[in-house]
C-alpha cells in the first residue's frame, strides 16, 4: 500500500523530520481556508497527489506567484488525470493537491530505507545526487551511492547514520541533525512495517537546515492490518482496478501484457506456469495466484478479472490439488464458468488428489474446456487455443 506525499509528510513529521509548510486541498473551498502564514506568501508551489513520481516532468508540480497563479493551478489540476513515466499508460485522478512553501535550496541529497530481501537486512542508503533518476545514478555511478545494512537485533546505530552523513559530503555542522533525522525514519520504518520510505531530494536550505522535499512511502500489505489508522489512509482510486478487486476476493493478480490468462494455486507454480507459457511461444496475460484453499467462489471472480482483459485468447487453469481434493477443484471450476460465461478456450491441468476424477467431470461437462495430463502439455495447448503460430 502507497501514501500519498501529503500523507507521507504528514507522518515522517511525527517521527521528527522536517517538511515544509504545506496543506493538501480538496477542494476550492478548502483553498479559501489556507493558514494565514502560507497564504501570505508571495511564491507557493501546487504538487498533485497521486501515487506516482516524475509528476513534475507531467506538470504536476506548479511554481506559481500570487493568488490569482495559485487558483487558477489549483482548479486546473483538482479532478483532472496525470500520466507520468511512471504510471506505465494509465491517468491516474488527481482529487487532492499539496499547496506548499518554497525553498531556497542550497544542495539536494537522496536518502532511503528499504528492505534487502537478499541481505535480510534493513538498508539504508544515501547519495549527493538527490532530485535525480536514482535508477540512473545506480547504473551510471554506482559509488555515488552509500549504503549502510541494519543488524535486526541491534537496529540502527548512530554511528551507521554518521558514516553516511560523511559519505555523502554533509557539512559538519548538519551531521548531527542527518543522525537524528535518519534514526528517526529508522524508527517509522520499523513501526509503520514500511517496504520503502523515500526522500528524494532530502535539501539542504540555505539557512542550514535539512528538509523532506519530497516522500515516498510504501507499506508491507501483509502487515497493514495491525496499522488501522495507516490502512484509513488507503486510496483506492490510484490502484489497478483489476488488482484492487483482486485484493478484496484474497486473490494475487497482476496484470501483464500477454494474451494468455492464467489461473493457478501457488505463486511458486504460477511463476513456472508462465515460464512454460513464453517456453512454447505464448505470453502470459496476468499472474494470478488464487491462494491453497480454492473454491467455486474464489475461481469465479478469477474468471471475472481474468476475463476482464479484452486481450485474452484462452485461459490455462493450473491447480494442484494437495489439501484440496481436484474433484471438488473440478465442480467449482465448471461451477464457475457456468456462472461467468467464458467466451474463450479453457485448458485444465490437474495434478494431485483425485486429479483422474476431477479430470473426467471435466471432459464429461460438454463446456469449452480442454484437459491436459501435464504442465508442459497444458502450455502448448493454451498457446494453441489462443492462435498463436510457433
Amino acid at each position: 500500500m502507497n501514501l500519498h506525499e501529503f500523507q507521507a509528510k504528514h507522518w515522517l513529521a511525527r517521527y521528527g523530520v522536517a517538511v515544509p509548510q504545506g496543506v493538501a486541498v480538496r477542494t476550492m473551498a478548502e483553498l479559501d481556508q489556507l493558514p494565514a502564514a502560507l497564504a501570505a506568501l508571495p511564491k507557493t508551489v501546487v504538487k498533485a497527489q497521486i501515487h506516482a513520481g516524475a509528476r513534475g516532468k507531467a506538470g504536476g508540480v506548479r511554481v506559481v506567484e500570487g493568488d490569482d497563479a495559485l487558483r487558477a493551478a489549483v482548479e486546473d489540476l483538482l479532478g483532472s488525470r496525470l500520466a507520468t513515466p511512471q504510471t506505465h499508460g494509465r491517468a491516474l485522478p488527481v482529487e487532492t493537491v499539496l499547496v506548499e512553501e518554497t525553498l531556497e535550496v542550497a544542495h539536494e541529497y537522496y536518502l532511503a530505507l528499504l528492505v534487502d530481501r537478499a541481505r535480510e537486512r534493513v538498508a539504508v542508503m544515501a547519495s549527493a545526487d538527490g532530485g535525480m533518476d536514482i535508477e540512473a545514478v545506480a547504473e551510471k555511478t554506482p559509488e555515488r551511492i552509500h549504503t549502510v545494512h541494519v543488524d535486526p537485533a541491534a537496529g540502527l546505530q548512530g554511528y551507521q547514520a554518521r558514516q553516511l552523513a560523511f559519505a555523502i559530503g554533509l557539512p559538519a555542522t548538519l551531521v548531527g541533525s542527518f543522525s537524528k533525522l535518519v534514526l528517526g525514519l529508522y524508527r517509522f520504518f520499523m513501526e509503520s512495517d514500511a517496504s520503502l520510505v523515500e526522500i528524494n531530494p532530502l535539501v539542504e536550505t540555505m539557512d542550514g537546515q535539512l528538509i523532506a522535499l519530497d516522500a515516498k512511502v510504501n507499506l508491507d500489505d501483509n502487515a497493514i492490518a495491525r496499522h488501522p489508522d495507516l490502512l484509513a489512509l488507503r486510496d483506492r482510486a490510484q490502484e489497478d482496478p483489476a488488482e484492487s478487486a483482486a485484493a478484496e476476493h484474497e486473490l494475487n493478480f497482476i496484470k501483464l501484457d500477454g494474451n494468455i490468462g492464467c489461473m493457478v494455486n501457488g505463486a511458486g507454480l504460477a511463476m513456472a506456469t508462465m515460464d512454460l507459457i513464453q517456453l512454447h511461444g505464448g505470453m502470459p496475460a496476468n499472474f494470478l495466484d488464487v491462494g491453497g484453499g480454492t473454491t467455486a467462489a474464489r475461481v469465479a471472480e478469477a474468471f471475472k478479472l481474468i476475463l476482464q482483459d479484452d486481450k485474452v485468447k484462452a485461459i490455462l487453469v493450473n491447480i494442484f490439488g494437495g489439501i484440496v481434493r481436484c474433484d471438488l477443484i473440478a465442480e467449482g471450476i465448471l461451477q464457475a464458468v457456468q456462472e461467468v460465461g467464458v467466451p474463450v478456450p479453457v485448458v485444465v491441468r490437474l495434478e494431485g488428489t483425485k486429479a483422474e476424477e476431477g479430470r473426467a467431470l471435466l471432459d464429461q461437462s460438454g463446456l469449452n474446456l480442454l484437459t491436459a495430463s501435464g504442465l508442459t502439455d497444458a502450455a502448448r495447448r493454451a498457446v494453441a487455443a489462443a492462435g498463436v503460430q510457433v
